[in-house]
């Protein structure tokens, strides 16, 4: 029988308890938002995720655009199920992922359905829990999450040990980037986030765009923000777009991808959760190296 979001506690003890009996590898958790659409969100998690996976790391990429979902889109997927049949329970989680190239797992959302997207609390608390029973191991959990300041991106943020958040040098995205760090920080207790400059003209651009959310986030909020790094405006990683493909699968040497093997790098450089931070997280039991008992 497929679980369900309604009975959550039955599962999750069973699976508890079959976890106790090995020890778990901590799995990092980064939440990729962005202030407004429009920005590459969306391929800067496809591809970051890719060149993670193209490190030898096992990642697994989930959509949490929950109602306007493109993940599987941008990666020429055709899935068979995805979170809305795992929160009407018709299949687990693990039913759901979908494999793209360099064996970079996808979960998908759905796109259209506006009950998806105007799910509550609980059950975006639901989808989060429902990663402790994911049996597939892996070492990087990235989440897309929707644009904006929606109750989803919230859950999603604040349930990642990193929070990305990609910015352009449109006026309008540094201040909806702000507005998002704002929320993130004094109604949810996030207090770093990495900030990453995307389609720019050069380093300098990018730089220019970190400063002016710094400044203003030093002066008015208790977040440390840190300069993840840049992608840079490349005709390459259009083409990638539109042949539905990772721009590191397709055009390995473009500039585009040497940027993102560079943010892979560095990300992967982070050190591994060492127990849960407080907030609501992603794999509650796995967070922590496990002993066997």
């Amino acid at each position: 029988m497929h679980s369900n979001f309604s009975d959550l506690s039955s599962g999750m003890d069973q699976a508890a308890g079959l976890r106790r009996l090995r020890p778990l590898k901590p799995v990092q958790v980064l939440a990729v938002s962005s202030g407004k659409g429009g920005v590459g969100k969306t391929s800067v998690s496809v591809n970051l995720s890719m060149a993670m996976a193209m490190a030898g790391k096992r990642v697994v990429l989930l959509d949490g655009d929950l109602g306007l979902a493109n993940v599987d889109v941008m990666l020429g997927l055709q899935p068979s199920y995805n979170l809305a049949n795992v929160l009407a329970g018709d299949c687990t989680l693990d039913d759901t992922l979908i494999e793209s190239s360099h064996g970079l797992c996808v979960v998908p959302a759905s796109s259209g359905k506006r009950h998806m997207a105007e799910l509550s609390q609980m059950q975006h608390a639901g989808i989060v829990q429902a990663f402790s029973e994911l049996r597939r191991p892996l070492d990087v959990l990235v989440v897309d999450t929707a644009a904006g300041i929606a109750d989803s991106v919230i859950t999603l943020s604040q349930a990642s040990q990193q929070v990305i958040v990609v910015v352009t040098q449109d006026p309008s995205s540094i201040t909806d980037a702000y507005a998002l760090i704002k929320v993130l920080n004094k109604g949810h207790g996030v207090q770093r986030v990495q900030v990453l400059a995307n389609m720019v003209a050069n380093d300098a651009e990018a730089r220019e765009i970190f400063e002016s959310l710094r400044r203003v986030a030093e002066r008015f909020l208790d977040v440390t923000l840190s300069y993840l790094g840049s992608v840079p405006q490349d005709e390459w990683l259009r083409r990638a777009v539109r042949r539905q493909r990772a721009v590191v699968d397709v055009y390995p040497n473009c500039p585009s991808s040497a940027a993102f093997h560079t943010l892979a790098k560095k990300a992967l450089s982070w050190s591994s959760p060492q127990g849960a931070r407080g907030n609501l997280e992603f794999f509650v039991e796995r967070l922590v190296q496990r002993s066997a008992v």
